[in-house]
């Protein structure tokens, strides 16, 4: 499954929002998604697949924590660009900085 395809679903970005808040146990997740720990289960393995997540044990509880940071950058259709534009900055003259 492409990364694409794995971020493509809702419950799956809502896992990874409640991660990004730092490790929860699968019924924590469960339960702040609005999820059965199935369907949890199920979901945390394909991100676990897709090398966002990981897990480890305390005790006899199962938790999930992110291993990767992924910053993702939409942009608009090429029709529908825009530009910045700044003045000139004139190197002969005082800076504020």
């Amino acid at each position: 499954m492409s990364l694409i395809e794995v971020l493509g679903n809702g419950t799956r970005l809502e896992i990874l929002r409640e991660l990004s808040r730092g490790p929860k146990y699968v019924s924590e997740l469960a339960e702040a998604v609005g999820m059965d720990g199935t369907s949890a289960v199920h979901h945390l393995s394909t991100l676990e697949d897709a090398g966002l997540v990981e897990w480890y044990m305390r005790g006899n509880r199962k938790y999930y924590r992110l291993t990767s940071s992924l910053e993702l950058r939409i942009a608009p259709p090429p029709e529908r660009t825009f530009v910045l534009q700044a003045d000139e900055i004139n190197a002969s003259e005082p800076s504020d900085r």
